[in-house]
């Protein structure tokens, strides 16, 4: 199983990225799929996930609003796209799947992760 985050970088507070996660080795439309971050100094937290076909998606507080979650399972990829973006909002953003939801909004027992993806934003 493979999760590859890509479409990082480095961006000015008010700007606009899009991340993408590309899926193998399992059955995409089987599995939610999660965005997590992890700032310097910081523990990893949960940023925005989706479930299978992409009727459910949920949002930290702190993203609601600017970043947008979504999937293309004909392409075995998750979108997150992050507007408004903030300095706060710098870190290494990681994919990660699973074929239950609450492990991914609950953090715990998640069954793949991807390498990650930095993204940093200036002031």
């Amino acid at each position: 199983v493979q999760l590859q985050a890509s479409g990082g970088g480095l961006v000015q507070a008010g700007g606009s990225l899009r991340l993408s996660c590309a899926v193998s080795g399992l059955t995409f439309g089987n599995s939610a799929i999660a965005w997590f971050r992890q700032a310097p100094g910081k523990e990893r937290e949960f940023v925005t996930a989706i479930s299978r076909y992409g009727g459910a998606v949920y949002y930290a507080d702190s993203v609601k609003g600017r970043f947008t979650i979504s999937r293309d399972n004909a392409k075995n990829t998750v979108y997150l796209q992050m507007n408004s973006l903030k300095p706060v909002d710098t870190a290494v953003y990681y994919c990660a799947a699973d074929g239950d939801m609450r492990h991914l909004t609950d953090s715990r027992g998640i069954n793949y992760w991807g390498q990650g993806t930095q993204v940093t934003v200036s002031s």
